[in-house]
């Protein structure tokens, strides 16, 4: 039989999953090997060189770059605040003076006799890294960060915006088909995680941001709703960045779509605990998905391996999703693997799948038109 590797959402209460924690330049790690931590224990701590300014001493005080050393305040590695003199340049028996002054509070780096300018570098900016998740510090990368592992429950969403945050679970509608408006948000969620059912409204979103949630999470969002709240059309890159007050994830597509039972019914078991949610979204090279995760959930069944496994592939009964038009968004279980290549409506000979939707429908897509929902 043919199979075919579809990477997947994960949508588990019980699962192994490894976060690597890297500083972006070389630095100190905090940690031990074996060392419980908390979401917001710092592991990693690194500094960044501050941005380089540069200021022409030459021209503003209309000398020659050879003489610049000569008429300098500062020398350099000197340290000097914003609006300190640097160099000054007396004539007329003093009577007269220029003089140049620092643009930024910094270090001054460099004094160029070849082009009369003086180069400042700001301080330094620190970098920090936290854990992100609650539990176990299982390697230390030498000057570069940690892995932390964990167990408990994992959910990935299709979509997010918003970057790592942690909240307590609130699911505030009855069903996954419920719409999550502002009437459903209450003013004690703050530091919540709300959960919606099929669609998030924009009044929803704005309210959450105004009692102060961390997160939502919903089926679906109108792409305009989105556009509006972030302030413009994010395109196709990786998200996650974005400078906004909630993080989003969405767990099926764009559009009121249902959110998915098993994801819907997790969630619910979920309510009440602490979760670890982060919206960075990447679609090409590098799949990254925005996941919610909850250490620490005594979830029924097998630990399942982190996200560093591979899928078995499709078979007949995998669960999926349908990622492309006609059936977008829909779920569905695999129930045939035609092994032969088939003629599709671009005219392109392709490998296909048979799966039946919710309602009994059997449809033929391409294989690699559909995602598995990984359990």
């Amino acid at each position: 039989m043919a199979h075919a590797y579809t990477p997947g959402l994960k949508v588990t209460e019980k699962a192994v999953i490894r976060k690597t924690r890297r500083l972006p330049i070389p630095g100190e790690v905090l940690v031990e090997k074996g060392q419980k931590v908390s979401p917001d224990t710092i592991v990693a701590r690194t500094s960044i060189p501050g941005n380089p300014q540069t200021v022409n001493v030459a021209n503003l005080l209309g000398i020659e770059a050879t003489d610049v050393p000569d008429y300098m305040v500062k020398k350099e590695g000197d340290f000097v605040e914003e609006g300190e003199v640097l160099a000054r340049y007396t004539y007329f028996f003093g009577r007269f003076k220029r003089e140049v002054t620092s643009p930024v509070t910094g270090t001054i780096e460099m004094i160029s006799k070849v082009t009369g300018q003086v180069t400042l570098r700001e301080p330094p900016i620190p970098v920090e890294v936290d854990a992100y998740i609650e539990g176990i510090v299982e390697e230390i990368i030498p000057r570069e960060g940690v892995v932390v592992v964990t167990e408990g429950a994992f959910i990935q969403g299709i979509f997010g915006v918003g970057g790592e945050t942690t909240g307590t679970i609130r699911v505030a509608v009855d069903s996954p088909d419920d719409v999550l408006t502002a009437s459903h948000i209450e003013s004690d969620d703050d530091g919540k995680v709300v959960v919606g059912g099929s669609l998030i409204t924009s009044d929803a979103i704005q309210r959450c941001a105004e009692v102060g949630a961390r997160g939502i999470v919903a089926g679906g969002i109108i792409d305009h709703d989105l556009v509006e709240y972030l302030g413009f059309d994010i395109g196709v890159a990786i998200t996650g960045h974005e400078d906004v007050p909630v993080t989003l994830i969405i767990t099926e597509g764009f559009g009121q779509m249902k959110m998915a039972d098993r994801t819907f019914n997790l969630l619910k078991k979920l309510s009440g605990l602490r979760a670890c949610i982060n919206g960075a979204t990447q679609i090409r090279a590098g799949v990254m998905r925005p996941e919610i995760i909850v250490p620490g959930y005594e979830g029924e069944g097998e630990s399942a391996s982190d996200d560093r496994y591979l899928s078995e592939g499709l078979v007949i009964g995998t669960p999926v999703r349908i990622i492309r038009e006609p059936y977008f968004g829909l779920l569905a279980e695999v129930v045939e693997l035609p092994p032969e290549l088939q003629l599709i409506e671009s005219e392109s000979r392709v490998r296909v799948l048979k799966a039946r939707l919710e309602d009994g429908t059997i449809v033929t897509v391409p294989r690699a038109n559909v995602e598995i929902i990984e359990a």
